[in-house]
């Protein structure tokens, strides 16, 4: 069984299990959250999932994004100044947030796994969901942001020279 089927299995049967129906719509947006790692917001997965399926409906998206939050399947990301995204890692792992262009990373790290299995050993609770999350500027932004500067000193720099 290769791993689209094997994915497939495991959202009907989390749909069956949880006493809702498998829908084609269903499981075309399970699909699209759970192989999406730039963690979708809802609005995204209804524009995407709408060209396949036009008459998909934006409650259908939430509903679906409820079950799959319920069973354990994916993790709501609420992010300051951001809408709600989804993921589907719902490992201990560190999010990488741009502050510039909103693009979120994850960064696993064996040292997060085992902070929470200390933390959860040593206060005697149960972890059932965690978020940490670090702000600051992607190396796609950062670089865009040197190209500028380099461009905008080249003036300058010619502008410096002239007078000289």
């Amino acid at each position: 069984m290769n791993s689209a089927e094997s994915l497939d299995q495991t959202i009907i049967k989390t749909f069956r299990n949880s006493g809702y129906r498998a829908t084609p719509q269903r499981i075309a947006i399970s699909r699209y959250i759970l192989r999406n790692h730039e963690h979708p917001t809802a609005q995204r997965t209804y524009q995407e999932i709408k060209r396949t399926h036009p008459t998909v409906s934006l409650a259908t998206i939430y509903t679906t994004i409820k079950i799959l939050k319920e069973t354990g399947l994916i993790c709501e990301l609420n992010l300051p100044q951001s809408q709600t995204r989804y993921d589907p890692n719902t490992e201990p792992h560190v999010h990488l947030i741009c502050l510039q262009c909103g693009s979120i990373t994850d960064w696993m790290d064996p040292i997060m796994q085992k902070l929470v299995r200390n933390i959860s050993r040593k206060a005697n609770f149960t972890v059932i969901g965690s978020s940490f999350d670090l702000e600051g500027v992607c190396e796609s932004c950062h670089r865009r942001a040197k190209e500028a500067l380099k461009s905008s000193a080249q003036p300058a720099e010619l502008a410096s020279t002239i007078k000289s």
